[in-house]
Order: structure tokens, then C-alpha cells, then sequence
């Protein structure tokens, strides 16, 4: 038997010492409600759950950023709902003022509503705000406009918010003929050559006439374009070909000779002009669309930037560049970095609408205002279309948004949280443990004790 060291209450002792700080382990689970309480209950679950936190709380505010940018809309959305229902008005008064039963004077009358409803669709565009931003001036706005060599394009419009940059437009293998061809005179289709659409005096895409007159070895023939004007006079001997000049000596048309038979007519035929265009972006990237007809009501869409066809296309390889200046808004609608998407809105002031010059004073400017009205009403219905249509997607992505959130909310807790009926059971065993490990070290420290039955 030894006394100077007790092994059995040392072993007790630090049997107890365990079971007390599991039991204190387990105790602070319980009252916290948390399975890791700090970095080395878990360390890896610790880092994977604070990750997921960070992702959780910034859905969250994204939530309330989204919801935030709704009701940006709805100002600017509410705004331009009056603007429509001043420009009503001011398309009613036009229709009224176009009538003759009014005399100069009542035109007169007519004309000072007209000015005060300018001048209130200019003070709603200049002071529509929403947490003191202006939505109605253009100062959020976004816009396009041809750059260096307009030849590809005849107008270009930005419709969707989220672009930026400069385009380039190319044209290649750009081809000429005809279609829709009537003959006369002997004249068939195989008889025209389309000589030039190229430059400001080149045939454009469209319907052209030719009159012929004269006799067999004679012929006067005379280009009309789309629009009735005389383009080119032709007399000469039918046996030759018929060239038709832009003024200068660059031939236009020409027709065979030989093809006019003497019999006098209108010959008529559609100029077709199709290219092969290649549309860059900014990014460097670029799409190609073939066999694009040159047409006024031709319209190329890229990106969401709408693009109006020249009718007079002919190969680019510098091609024309469009600038796109986007100054709108951006809402953060995601947890990390670049998750966000873009709103402008344009100007909404009369001259944006082109309607701050209607003079109702004359029946012609009545006339003329009904349509000028008429295009201003059409552009602010496509801005409160756009406004309509980003409110919808946010209103998804909050809905997106909630989900994702619900979703890793959960994953977090499977991580962070405690299994309460679980430790409850843990820690009923290491309280069980604890005091059995006091009542054995009572005992070990007794043992000692009987070293004194020997000195007897």
C-alpha cells in the first residue's frame, strides 16, 4: 500500500474533471439553443455557417432592396399616368381644334389649356422624386445614337436598361435585284439592271416606275421613285441600252437594248437590296443576321437595342458605330457582387415628346398635333410599359429571393443548431457521470486510511 500518491483519486479526479466539463458543454448548448457556441465546438461547421449567414442576411436586404426599387416605380409610374391623361386631353382639344365651326378666337381659348397642360407635363417630368432622385428629367435616362458613318442605319433606339458601350454595325455581300416586276413595252424583267444603290445618289430599297413612250427605233423613258419623283429622263435610240444617270455619269438602271418594242406602258418593279450585317458589341463578341432586306419597316433587334435598316445598304467593312450613354439606376438584388439590374427612364419633358411647339391656333397645326400628340402618347405608354414590365420581375425576384433564403436558412441551421431531445439525453448521462465520479473519489480518498489498521 503506498500513501505519497492516491492513483485511484487521481484517475477519479480526472474522470470528474471530464465529466464536469462535458456536462458544462452541454448545459451551455442547451441554454444557447446552438450546437457550435464558438470555434472549436466545430471549427469547420463554424466557417461553413458563418459563410452561409453572410448569404443569408444580404438575400435578405436584397429583399428589401428590391421591394425599395418597386416602389421607385410606382412613383415614376404614377407620375406618367397623369402625363397620359394630360396628353388625353391636350389629343381631345386638338381634335376639337381642328374642327372649322371654331372661329380664330375660340382657337385662342383652346391654345391657353393647351399651354398650361405643357406646362404641367414639364413640371411633372422636372419634379417627380423619389428620395429626393429625380425620375422624370432624363438624369436616370438611357440613350443611343448613330457615331462615325450613319451608312447601315437610319435610326437606333435603347430598350433594354442594362446596356452600355458602342456598337459597330458591318455590312457584306450585299445584293441587288429586283422583284415584283410588271412589264411594258416589251421591257421583262430579265431586261433591268440595277446599276447603283450605293452613296447619297444611288437607288434606294422600294417601288420604282419607268414611263415609255415612243416608237420602235425611238424611246423616252422616264425613273420615277417611291414617292413620284422624277429621278432620271432617258430619250434615245430603243435599239441601245436605256441608262438612267444620277445626274452625274453613274448609271442607275439601265435597260436593254432592243427590249422596247414601241409599245408605250408603265413598267414597274420593286429595287431589293439584302446585305449579310454583323452587329459587335462592346464586349467584343458579335451575331451576324443574313440576307437582311433594306426596308423603312425593316428592324433589326440586338440586345434589346432596336435598329431601323437603311433601304440603301451596301458593303461596310468600318460599319457604322452606335453609342449607347446609360446613366439609370442600378438595384442590388442579389447577396454578392454584380447581382444587380438596371432601370432608365428617359426624359418625359414636352420637348423629349416633341410636342413643346403644338400651335392650336390653326386648323393645319390642329392637324398636325393630333399626330405629334398622338407619337408623345405612344412614348411614355412604352415607358410606363418598361416601368410595368421591371416591376413584374422584381416582384419575382423578391418572391425568388424569400425562397432562397428560407431554403439556406435551413442548410444553416442543420449546422448551427442543437438537437435539444439529443443533448438534453447527453447531458443527463454527464450529470449522472459527475456525481458518481464525486461519490467514487470520497472513496479512493478513504483508501489511505487503512495504512493506520497496520500501526495498531
Amino acid at each position: 500500500m503506498r500513501i505519497n500518491h492516491n492513483i485511484a483519486a487521481l484517475n477519479t479526479h480526472r474522470q470528474l474533471g471530464q465529466a464536469n466539463q462535458a456536462n458544462q458543454n452541454s448545459m451551455e448548448k442547451l441554454s444557447s439553443g446552438l450546437r457550435i457556441n464558438n470555434a472549436s465546438d466545430d471549427a469547420a461547421g463554424l466557417a461553413i455557417s458563418e459563410k452561409m449567414r453572410g448569404q443569408i442576411r444580404g438575400l435578405e436586404q436584397a429583399q428589401t432592396n428590391a421591394q425599395d426599387g418597386i416602389s421607385m416605380i410606382q412613383t415614376a409610374e404614377g407620375a406618367l399616368n397623369e402625363t397620359h391623361d394630360i396628353l388625353q386631353r391636350m389629343r381631345e382639344l386638338a381634335t376639337q381644334s381642328a374642327n372649322d365651326t371654331n372661329t380664330d378666337s375660340d382657337r385662342g381659348e383652346i391654345q391657353k389649356e393647351i399651354e398650361q397642360l405643357k406646362s404641367e407635363v414639364d413640371r411633372i417630368s422636372n419634379d417627380t422624386e423619389f428620395n429626393t432622385k429625380t425620375l422624370l428629367d432624363g438624369s436616370i435616362g438611357q440613350s443611343a445614337s448613330l457615331g462615325l458613318n450613319g451608312a447601315e442605319l437610319d435610326a437606333v433606339r435603347a430598350i433594354d436598361s442594362n446596356n452600355e458601350g458602342t456598337y459597330t454595325i458591318k455590312t457584306a455581300s450585299t445584293a441587288v435585284g429586283t422583284e415584283n416586276f410588271i412589264s411594258a413595252g416589251g421591257v421583262a424583267s430579265g431586261d433591268v439592271t440595277i446599276n447603283n444603290t450605293t452613296g447619297a445618289d444611288g437607288l434606294e430599297s422600294g417601288s420604282y416606275t419607268v414611263e415609255i413612250s415612243g416608237a420602235v427605233g425611238s424611246a423616252t423613258a422616264t425613273l420615277f421613285d417611291k414617292n413620284g419623283t422624277e429621278v432620271s429622263t432617258v430619250t434615245g435610240d430603243s435599239a441601245s441600252d436605256l441608262v438612267f444617270n444620277d445626274g452625274g455619269s453613274n448609271a442607275l438602271v439601265t435597260i436593254a437594248g432592243g427590249a422596247y418594242n414601241g409599245n408605250e406602258g408603265s413598267l414597274e418593279f420593286d429595287v431589293n437590296i439584302t446585305s449579310d450585317i454583323t452587329v459587335e458589341r462592346p464586349d467584343g463578341t458579335s451575331e451576324t443576321f443574313s440576307g437582311v432586306k433594306a426596308d423603312s419597316n425593316s428592324v433589326m433587334s440586338v440586345d434589346g437595342l432596336e435598329l431601323d435598316v437603311a433601304s440603301n445598304l451596301q458593303d461596310d467593312a468600318t460599319g457604322t458605330v452606335v453609342d449607347v450613354t446609360n446613366n439609370g439606376v442600378n438595384f442590388h438584388i442579389g447577396a454578392n457582387e454584380g447581382q444587380t439590374t438596371r432601370l432608365s427612364i428617359n426624359n418625359m419633358d414636352t420637348e423629349s415628346l416633341q410636342i413643346d411647339d403644338i400651335d392650336l391656333r390653326s386648323q393645319s397645326g390642329s392637324e398636325s398635333a393630333i399626330t405629334a400628340i398622338n407619337n408623345a402618347i405612344e412614348k411614355v405608354s412604352g415607358e410606363r410599359s418598361k416601368l410595368g414590365a421591371t416591376q413584374n420581375r422584381l416582384d419575382h425576384t423578391i418572391n425568388n429571393l424569400g425562397t432562397s433564403s428560407e431554403n439556406l436558412t435551413a442548410a444553416e441551421s442543420r449546422i448551427r443548431d442543437v438537437d435539444m431531445a439529443k443533448e438534453m439525453m447527453n447531458q443527463t448521462k454527464q450529470s449522472i457521470l459527475s456525481q458518481a465520479s464525486q461519490a467514487m473519489l470520497a472513496k479512493a480518498n478513504q483508501q489511505p486510511q487503512g495504512v493506520l489498521q497496520l500501526l495498531r
